[in-house]
């Protein structure tokens, strides 16, 4: 038995026979032409045709893994119609009297190492995607199509790497996981892999010899087992099944009251990106929309979201959960969130510098579009708004001040709107410091723990060499919460959490400890945290 150990994408277990795949490289040779006009004229024709191939994956990942995780498509898109790309390809096509397909490639190449060497970890999974499109470009040059990766039976997929295409035109009834050498938690494939629920290690030390071998990927204990033994196979096959059982199990909780043994009660919340996972978030009967992540509808763009598409993108999320609560954080763009319309400046530091509530009260015709937006939905339901990246007072006090201009604009239009109840993100060490002066001026708190561990313990979350450093359940990290739970409810705010470490079942009774009012964690983690709060007893 071999045992190779990885980085795992979420917790799973997959057991099935190994397949081996290796991408067909094609080696493009500088070869000259004596006519660039039609070089350009057969690069454009390819061009246009992987736009419409891109566009025929985007409906069929629209279909399977929702609006927010298709957009990688449309980025692919945007990304043919790139000028710097593109003028790199003409240029290569024009000055060195070279094929179309040869300037693709290189132009690709270039791009990817560029994409590569950057010091930002999302900018660095990029180089990935830049890679995957010239490689579409340079196939329908050469007439070459896409084989299937897959056999007719079920596999583990090991490969050197996945690009999205790859991954989203996989039969997923044929697909049990996949391993691969390279790759990024960060990367699209990555995120993809989360939602459709395969489990996959990344930064594996692949070997050919594996395939055709039975194996087993534990991604619990971010291993792969090639050739288990009879013995762990059994327990394998055991831990799958019990998983199994434990979906439906925990299928019995919808409907039933987050409350302690002991009669505590919390409210559990869900974080979205989009309107497409608000049926993510119903299905698994959440109280609530503790997180909307509103500057996906930025990311997702090719220009500054209007008023009204906003409002309408709003408005069906706030209709659809029916009276429930919906929180939406205000534009929370810039660090590793880039959209290149914003022509945000490169920085040294991105997570110290230009970003959310500092973009939004420099640049407050963006900032009042969003409102006004807001606004407008918070007539067809129970909104919440959320300020982001709160260092002082006079940040909160401008916002409103925005924000009740907005409420004067469009009172005096004549527009609808509903009371919305104002609230700030809990994120940095300053806000912990002042919280009993902000929570003068709102609602509600709610903890960005990502964002706070990172700066509490001056670990930068997107380097991968400090995971060994980064320890959300650092004692300083569990003491600025308790802060400001303490601080919001000396001044009457509800307190909750909507970072990652919300769903962390190994701190659920700290929190409730803590007096926490709610915790906010992605739509499939709503069941099994509401299963540990039941069966916990705080009395003892």
């Amino acid at each position: 038995m071999q045992v190779a150990t990885g980085k795992s994408i979420l917790p799973g277990i997959a057991i099935g026979p190994l397949k081996v795949y290796h991408k067909t490289e094609v080696v493009i040779v500088e070869a000259s032409t004596s006519s660039p006009e039609k070089e350009l004229e057969r690069f454009e024709a390819a061009r246009v045709k992987a736009q419409e191939q891109l566009g025929v994956l985007y409906e069929k990942a629209l279909a399977e893994v929702g609006e927010d995780n298709a957009a990688i498509f449309e980025i692919h898109q945007m990304m043919l119609e790139d000028d710097d790309y593109l003028d790199a390809i003409k240029s290569i096509i024009e000055t060195q009297a070279t094929t179309a397909e040869y300037a693709v490639a290189t132009t690709g190449e270039n791009f990817a190492t560029a994409f590569a060497d950057m010091d930002d970890a999302y900018m660095q999974a990029r180089a990935v995607d830049v890679k995957d499109i010239s490689g579409r470009v340079v196939n329908i040059l050469l007439g070459q199509t896409d084989g299937s990766l897959l056999g007719d039976e079920p596999v583990i997929l090991v490969a050197d790497d996945l690009t999205p295409s790859e991954t989203v035109q996989m039969d997923k009834s044929k697909l049990l996981g996949f391993v691969t050498r390279k790759g990024s938690t960060n990367s699209h494939t990555a995120i993809l892999a989360r939602t459709m629920n395969i489990p996959a290690l990344i930064g594996v030390e692949i070997d050919d010899s594996w395939d055709g071998k039975m194996g087993v990927i534990d991604g619990y204990n971010h291993c792969v087992y090639v050739d288990p033994t009879a013995d762990l196979l059994a327990t394998m096959r055991k831990k799958r099944n019990e998983d199994l059982q434990q979906e439906a199990l925990l299928q019995g909780l919808k409907k039933k009251p987050n409350v302690t043994l002991d009669g505590h009660e919390i409210n559990v919340y869900a974080n979205i990106g989009s309107a497409a996972d608000v049926g993510l978030v119903l299905e698994n009967d959440a109280g609530g929309i503790g997180l909307f992540r509103s500057e996906f509808i930025y990311l997702d763009s090719k220009n500054y979201p209007t008023e009204e598409q906003q409002f309408t993108i709003y408005k069906r999320v706030v209709e659809t959960m029916a009276g429930k609560k919906v929180i939406i954080r205000t534009l929370d763009i810039g660090a590793d969130k880039q959209a290149d319309y914003f022509n945000l400046e490169h920085e040294e530091n991105p997570a110290l510098g230009y970003r959310a509530i500092r973009i939004c009260l420099t640049r407050r015709d963006i900032f009042k579009t969003q409102l006004r937006a807001i606004l407008r939905a918070s007539a067809y339901g129970k909104v919440s708004i959320m300020f982001p990246m709160i260092i002082s007072l006079r940040e909160v006090q401008d916002a409103k001040s925005v924000l009740a201009e907005c409420q004067r604009e469009l009172t005096a239009e004549g527009i609808p709107m509903g009371e919305v109840e104002i609230g700030i993100m809990i994120e940095t060490p300053a806000a912990v410091m002042m919280a009993d002066e902000l929570a003068q001026e709102v609602e509600f708190f709610s903890l960005g723990t990502n964002d706070l561990t990172q700066y509490t313990l001056a670990i930068d979350r997107q380097n991968p060499h400090l995971d060994a450093f980064y320890d959300p359940h650092h004692p300083a990290v569990l003491r600025m919460i308790q802060q400001t739970v303490d601080a919001g409810h000396r001044h009457g705010c509800w307190v909750g959490i909507c970072g990652e470490l919300g769903a962390d079942q190994a701190l659920t009774e700290t929190f409730l400890r803590m007096g926490l009012d709610e915790l906010s964690v992605s739509p499939s983690s709503i069941l099994p945290l509401r299963k540990r709060i039941r069966n916990l007893d705080l009395s003892k």
